[in-house]
């Protein structure tokens, strides 16, 4: 694909954003970041009905990815998408693939 405007580094970087998503868990964290604006890892791990440590590590794997953001304030650490753009993803795996 010699002219592809699509670089290899590019590619690489894209299925890395791509797999850190590439989990139901995570998948609903965008979702609910989306909606919800910010929110802290006790909201999301409630909201999920998933363990506190299991929701931080899904957390952790965002934020190393730059697909979300922590802001602390106070004992409270809250948690942003970094672009809505993210959420975007999930509109088209709705459409291509349904409910």
């Amino acid at each position: 694909m010699k002219d592809s405007p699509l670089n290899f580094g590019f590619l690489e970087s894209a299925t890395e954003s791509l797999r850190a998503i590439a989990h139901p868990h995570r998948l609903l964290i965008v979702e609910m970041l989306f909606k919800q604006q910010a929110m802290n890892v006790s909201e999301i791990h409630e909201q999920l009905g998933i363990e506190q440590a299991v929701a931080s590590h899904h957390l952790r794997i965002l934020k190393d990815r730059g697909i979300v953001s922590v802001r602390r304030d106070g004992k409270n650490s809250y948690y942003t998408l970094t672009k809505p753009d993210y959420y975007a993803i999930l509109e088209v795996l709705i459409r291509t693939i349904g409910e």
